[in-house]
């Protein structure tokens, strides 16, 4: 994926496309296609110290200092609060070639080509410069700015205590007095050790934009300096680490060894490539959990680690459509193992200490990811000897009830939570200000649930045992829930029945009656509600997640986070859901004589935001109000995951 100079006639054009790497363990790397910082979260070594979590800003930047018959230039774009740096001047092209960020630079005619990689299973970041310098004599200088803290928070230079040793050309730097050292090596070229040298002020744009502090510091321990004469052609490597050896400075060996694992997991797929470009954004998001042994799902880049709902709802897509079951299995079996009074981990912490349990939704996601592993794969067994017992735990602990006020009513229908709890996805909280009340009857849960009995009679019937109880409960639940939810006068589903009122709210939640494996819905109330929902709701990008006509609808969402908060779930958009609003769409319009070009438009769009925000992925939510503008995290697991879900289930069915 090429892009040139007219990406970047400005700063504030060039930052709006970034790049990521991920290593598998929680660790990534990141920037912008001008390979300017404009995020705290931006760095080439973020490192997960305890993965998939304890991440922490390792390398920041590696500023580059050419000096060629005397004129110096700079490749490093930055900000400070008085000064620009403009690397991107002599910025000729950027290219995610086989995944990789490459910056292609020419001053005269030398050209620098800088690529940029991380070790998977390491915290070790890979940069390879290819110089050919046909004519003028000089030097190139490389300057790392290092860092180590909290991806979250900002360093300050007076509060920084780094000190920094050579061992021939191999950096070790110690931070704040600890036993952790980070390491850098350089595979030619002179060390030259600096004491309390910093970067001060570099300035991040988006931080700004989102009301928080956007300023700091790194420290330089040194630089390293390789001659350049006149038609050189010079391969110069860097490698930054921590916790991990540095073993090998071939960095196109490394390289290599990179895109063959990229491309190996696309063995078998189609030429296709819109899936192909999917499958690969799916392989960032899946990391492996030190504190369980096992495989999680990083729920976004670049703030999120993993959550339990986010990880249901994303499993099918991320792990089934790209054929990978073992990873299916492992996930499953490790939350199933987390089962507590009948629910699955919202959250495990990112240190030591119990995962948090605050969500009435991640088990009865769990039955839906646990039927779809059963149409992929055939694998009875494995449901019945490893996950039929914590399913036959949340089924009893929802009826019976449990925690956070979790319990199926007399009319069989699941309520949860109070006026001071947020138990579904729609959870934002500002203060002490919740934001969408939801506690009660919610419209997706009860789908769920019932999804869940119908899931329970399956798994039963197909391990010969009887599972009438489940399905007889399932008849009453359907029948209750028409009866409760349905919204005669708008033709939809009404969000949430409480005890004296019903919230006829018009939100995308209700989609999730038309688009689980065992609709609650069918028939004529379900084309109606996707009728709705595709009238009221539906953008390019997914689905608004309140009405633009209801007095509380925000579409924008930006500001501090206070205003972003008000902003998440009244108006703001949601890819995740076009998922389900495309598999319902298919359901009830399949026999439609214009059904694949119907679908085909629900997915145009996202070929060209492949290009856009995070190039290559799906961004977690967009402002509800045109252009759309991406907003949250610029990578979401499950906005990738149930795109390429429906794409597999719904679309590709039809090309046959």
């Amino acid at each position: 994926m090429y892009f040139g100079k007219s990406y970047w006639k400005t700063q504030e054009q060039g930052i709006q496309k970034e790049w990521l790497l991920a290593n598998g363990i929680g660790g990534f790397s990141s920037g912008t296609i001008i390979g300017m910082n404009a995020r705290r979260y931006h760095g080439l070594l973020v490192a997960s110290l305890t993965p998939p979590v304890e991440r922490h800003l390792i390398l920041s930047q590696i500023s580059e200092r050419v000096v060629l018959d005397g004129e110096e230039y700079y490749l490093h774009s930055f900000r400070t609060h008085d000064f620009a740096g403009h690397g991107e001047y002599h910025l000729e092209a950027f290219h995610l070639n086989n995944g990789l960020p490459e910056f292609h630079y020419r001053i005269g005619s030398t050209t620098i080509k800088k690529r940029i990689c991380l070790r998977y299973g390491m915290n070790q970041v890979v940069i390879v410069y290819n110089i050919s310098n046909p004519g003028k004599k000089g030097i190139i200088q490389l300057m790392p700015l290092v860092n180590f803290r909290n991806y979250h928070y900002l360093s300050f230079h007076q509060y920084m205590t780094f000190t920094a040793d050579a061992d021939g050309r191999k950096i070790e730097i110690t931070p704040y007095d600890m036993d952790t050292k980070i390491s850098i090596d350089c595979s030619e070229g002179k060390v030259f050790i600096k004491n309390q040298c910093f970067f001060h002020n570099m300035d991040y744009y988006y931080e700004h934009e989102r009301g928080l502090n956007g300023t700091e510091d790194h420290f330089i321990p040194g630089f390293y300096e390789i001659g350049l004469d006149a038609g050189d052609e010079k391969t110069i490597t860097v490698v930054c680490s921590i916790v991990d050896p540095i073993t090998s400075l071939d960095g196109e060996s490394i390289i290599n060894d990179e895109i063959k694992r990229q491309k190996a997991l696309l063995n078998g797929f189609p030429e296709d490539q819109f899936l192909r470009m999917l499958v690969s954004a799916a392989d960032k998001f899946i990391v492996y959990r030190r504190s369980t042994n096992s495989k999680s799902v990083i729920a976004g880049y670049p703030w999120f680690t993993d959550w339990g709902r986010d990880t249901m709802i994303a499993l099918p897509g991320l792990t089934l459509t790209t054929g990978r079951y073992d990873d299916a299995r492992n996930i499953l079996r490790t939350f199933a193992s987390y089962e507590k009074d009948g629910l699955l981990p919202n959250v495990f912490p990112d240190g030591t200490g119990d995962p948090a349990y605050n969500t009435v939704d991640a088990s009865l996601w769990f039955f839906e990811a646990v039927y779809k592993y059963y149409l992929y794969t055939n694998d009875i067994d494995f449901i019945d000897n490893h996950l039929l017992k914590t399913m036959l735990n949340i089924i009893n602990s929802y009826k019976n009830g449990t925690l956070f006020n979790i319990r199926m009513e007399k009319d069989c229908l699941i309520s949860a939570g109070n006026s001071e709890t947020q138990l579904t996805w729609m959870d934002a909280k500002a203060g002490n200000w919740v934001v969408t009340p939801r506690h009660g009857k919610a419209v997706e849960i009860n789908a769920l649930w019932y999804n869940a009995l119908m899931v329970m009679a399956e798994i039963m019937r197909l391990t010969e045992r009887n599972g009438d109880e489940f399905s007889a409960l399932a008849a009453k639940v359907k029948k209750a829930f028409i009866e409760q939810f349905w919204n005669e006068r708008g033709n939809c589903l009404f969000d949430v029945v409480g005890d004296h009122e019903k919230d006829d709210k018009m939100r995308p939640n209700q989609i999730i009656a038309v688009s689980l494996s065992f609709p609650v819905l069918d028939g004529t109330m379900a084309r109606c509600v996707v009728d709705s929902v595709h009238e009221h709701l539906y953008t390019s990008m997914g689905l608004l997640s309140l009405s633009r006509s209801d007095p509380q609808y925000r579409g924008i969402y930006a500001g501090d986070q206070f205003a972003r908060d008000g902003a998440y779930h009244q108006g703001t958009v949601w890819t995740w859901l076009l998922g389900r609003f495309i598999t319902a769409y298919a359901r009830v319009y399949k026999d439609k004589d214009n059904i694949k070009k119907q679908l085909e438009s629900f997915y145009l769009p996202f070929h060209d935001h492949l290009r856009d925000a995070c190039i290559g992925s799906i961004s977690e939510i967009f402002d509800g109000n045109e252009p759309l503008i991406p907003r949250g995290c610029f990578a979401q697991a499950w906005s990738v995951a149930e795109i390429l879900r429906s794409y597999v289930e719904d679309y590709m069915p039809l090309l046959n």
